[in-house]
C-alpha cells in the first residue's frame, strides 16, 4: 500500500508557531457572552471569560484573499496537504484555570501528530495541533488538541 505521507511532510512534525499575545478585556467578555447566547451574569457583566472565548481571542485578522475557500483564515503552520478537504476529528479541552478581564495570555500552536489511515472512500490524513495558552507568569490556563480528518 502506497502512502501519501513523504518524509518531507513528516518532518514538519513539532513545527511551531510564533507565540501570540492578546489581552483579554471585559468588553469582548461581554459581547462574546452575548453573542453565544451564554446568560449567566458572570459572563454577561464580563466578570469571567465562559467557555470558548480563547477561540476567537486568538484568530488573525486577514484580508479577504487570506481566506480558504470556505471563509476560514488559511492556517500557515500547516504544510502544503496532497489532500485538502478538511473535516473536523476531534477537540480537547482542558481549563486549568479561570480568564478575567485584565488578563494577558499567550498561545503557542505546535503540530503534533500527522498520520495516515485508509477509509471505505480512501485515503485519510489527520493531523493534531496542540495549543498552549498561558498567562503573563508562565502559568497554563487552556490547554487544547484539535484533531483533523483531510480526504
Amino acid at each position: 500500500m502506497t502512502t501519501l505521507l513523504s518524509d518531507e511532510l513528516l518532518a514538519n512534525i513539532g513545527r511551531q508557531s510564533a507565540p501570540h499575545r492578546e489581552l483579554v478585556t471585559r468588553r469582548d467578555i461581554r459581547k462574546y457572552a452575548i453573542a453565544t447566547g451564554n446568560r449567566q451574569r458572570k459572563y454577561l457583566d464580563g466578570d469571567q471569560a465562559p467557555p470558548m472565548f480563547h477561540v476567537a481571542l486568538f484568530w488573525d485578522v486577514v484580508e479577504l484573499e487570506e481566506l480558504s475557500a470556505d471563509g476560514v483564515s488559511i492556517d500557515k503552520l500547516l504544510p502544503k496537504f496532497p489532500l485538502e478537504r478538511a473535516m473536523a476529528g476531534g477537540l480537547k479541552i482542558d481549563y486549568l484555570q479561570p480568564v478575567y478581564p485584565g488578563d494577558w495570555l499567550t498561545a503557542t500552536r505546535t503540530l503534533t501528530n500527522i498520520y495516515e489511515k485508509h477509509g471505505r472512500s480512501g485515503p485519510l490524513i489527520f493531523y493534531e495541533v496542540d495549543m498552549q495558552i498561558v498567562n503573563e507568569a508562565g502559568e497554563p490556563v487552556i490547554r487544547e488538541k484539535t484533531t483533523r480528518i483531510l480526504r
